[in-house]
């Protein structure tokens, strides 16, 4: 019996399918905790030198005394956001020097500090202050944030590739140990190498976390009801972006934050006794007792009747159509196409975690920002689940880029021409491109999922989403530029790039054929034609023929389920 079939009669989504799902849905919120928490725990805190030979200066002014020598040892800010100089300190010779009415040296020279206070306003400690990630140094924060990412895209293909070998279970029980081992790991690292080290690790196990835990919980789940478990999944690690600005109001030390953030995975630990090996990778290893006895629990759970004869273990699979990844380079109308996919996927991913990262640069409440910034992605998920059948993968898309990149970019008014004044305005705005951003991230993969030929599907999948993590990894450099730029253009500067890159993705998207309601591409001729009458010709005439097939011929013809072959 046909996997597909199997899960139609134990139910599509029933209890047994529903409590995997929770399980998968509870480990995408933790996973979510961490996944911009880089936007917390790397934050940049208000800085200016310490005053030399004053052991307890501090960012915050103590008493008029104080005042004073701040005033003649620390130069005001050439940015008029900000109150001081972050880098330079006045040097002079007391005996010579002269000062203006507002106690400033009028004759001193400029030095670069090795030492700061930071303001406690926001944060009581990051790792930016901590190991004094500043003036020089700054880079390094938009380096360490990268990394994360970059384990995020080792992980993927590390932990692909383990549970394909091992299974999924094993590979998503080496995940939750490496994520709990390393997470802790990274709030008692030694020093900043350490850490920026230990980040990548904990990006890595936490893709390898949610994806075979993914796999498990989803793939008992009927087809019709794929995609939409693919979306509302989303909605779980939406809580968590949430969760982590709730739990950053109150835990202002990063370590802790670290350490509370890390330990609800331990809960993940009793996963060994409730989650189950897949069994489709059973079947795969030919391990059909093991797989049956999987089917058979969900069985009772479901309170269903399935076949006696349920896997049939000597007769030879249909053989399946095959193609080559590469020939998606070898045609002009798949070349354009892939190269189209692609650039989307990277900026979806690099708007997407870009704009997480920027909501603490645009002014305002710190925490507020990175909780809208979570809130959002609610309304722009249950877009997503009630317009996408409706509207169409291409059209919706395409408005979800378009109207968030215009969004992003309408900001320049409001910060380079506004003032404080339209700051609650430039939030809305960015908020609203962050909603577009992360109803088109949810698009995106179903409709190139789609778009690709059955033969290369699944391989085109993984190389798009692989090339869209170099979106993530530019993104924490684009967020920081800002900061690097200073005043009001660079604090406009991210926006800016985030939205014109929206706007152009979207624009592009439209040259993609629609597949909403479109007989699936199976082969590389059927993917060269897609979109085109003679393509609609072709699976006519296919469909005229399936009328006087039998149904072992059909199945030869078609062996898969022309909506949910991609989930397979």
């Amino acid at each position: 019996m046909d996997f597909d079939e199997i899960t139609k009669r134990l139910g599509e989504f029933g209890r047994y399918q529903k409590f995997l799902y929770l399980l998968v849905c509870l480990t995408a919120a933790i996973v979510g905790l961490f996944a911009v928490m880089g936007g917390m725990i790397l934050a940049s805190p208000e800085h200016r030198c310490k005053i030399p030979g004053l052991e307890n200066d501090t960012f915050e002014v103590q008493s008029d005394r104080h005042l004073d020598l701040i005033r003649h040892y620390i130069p005001p800010s050439t940015d008029k956001l900000l109150s001081y100089d972050k880098c330079n300190l006045y040097s002079f010779n007391s005996t010579s020097v002269t000062f203006d009415n507002s106690s400033r040296p009028v004759n001193a020279t400029l030095t670069k500090c090795t030492s700061w206070v930071y303001s406690h306003e926001v944060f009581e400690e990051t790792v930016v202050s901590k190991y004094n990630v500043v003036c020089e140094n700054a880079y390094q924060a938009s380096i360490t944030k990268s990394l994360f990412y970059a384990g995020v895209f080792v992980g993927a293909f590390v932990f692909g590739q383990m549970s394909d070998f091992f299974g999924r279970k094993k590979t998503f029980y080496f995940s939750l140990v490496l994520m709990l081992a390393s997470s802790f790991a990274l709030a008692w690292a030694p020093n900043y190498i350490g850490f920026s080290v230990i980040n990548l690790i904990v990006g890595a196990a936490s893709q390898g976390l949610f994806l075979t835990g993914f796999v498990i919980g989803v793939e008992l789940v009927g087809p019709s009801k794929r995609i939409w478990a693919g979306i509302v999944i989303e909605y779980a690690f939406a809580v968590g972006l949430v969760s982590l600005a709730f739990i950053g109001y109150f835990v202002r030390y990063w370590q802790y934050l670290v350490i509370i953030c890390a330990v609800p995975f331990a809960l993940n630990l009793s996963y060994w006794w409730l989650l189950p090996e897949s069994p489709r990778w059973l079947i795969s290893k030919k391990r059909y007792e093991e797989a049956e006895a999987v089917l058979r629990k969900a069985e009772r759970v479901n309170k269903v009747k399935l076949p006696d004869n349920l896997l049939d273990k000597d007769i030879d699979e249909v053989p399946k159509p095959t193609g080559n990844f590469l020939q998606l380079f070898t045609n002009r109308v798949l070349l354009i196409r892939t190269l189209i996919i692609f650039f989307n996927w990277t900026i979806v991913t690099m708007i997407y975690y870009g704009l997480s990262l920027n909501s603490g640069n645009l002014g305002g409440n710190f925490y507020m920002n990175f909780f809208l910034s979570g809130l959002v992605e609610f309304p722009a998920y249950t877009v997503v689940l009630l317009f996408l059948d409706r509207v169409g993968r291409k059209r919706l898309h395409c408005i979800c880029m378009i109207v968030g990149g215009v969004t992003c970019l309408s900001t320049i008014f409001t910060i380079v021409f506004g003032g404080a004044e339209l700051q609650a305005v430039t939030t809305t705005l960015a908020m609203i491109g962050k909603l577009g951003a992360a109803a088109a991230f949810a698009i995106i993969y179903i409709y190139s999922a789609e778009l690709f030929p059955t033969v290369v599907r699944n391989s085109a999948l993984g190389a798009s989403s692989c090339v869209g993590r170099i979106g993530n990894i530019a993104a924490p450099y684009i967020a920081d530029a800002g900061n690097m730029i200073g005043g009001k253009f660079g604090k406009a500067f991210p926006l800016i790039v985030f939205g014109s890159t929206a706007i152009l993705a979207g624009c592009l998207s439209l040259f993609l054929p629609e597949t909403l309601n479109e007989d699936l591409p199976e082969t590389i001729e059927d993917g060269i034609l897609f979109g085109t009458d003679a393509y609609k010709n072709r699976k006519k005439d296919i469909s005229m023929e399936e009328k006087v097939m039998r149904p072992e011929q059909m199945a030869q013809l078609l062996p898969h389920g022309r909506q949910t072959n991609w989930s397979n």
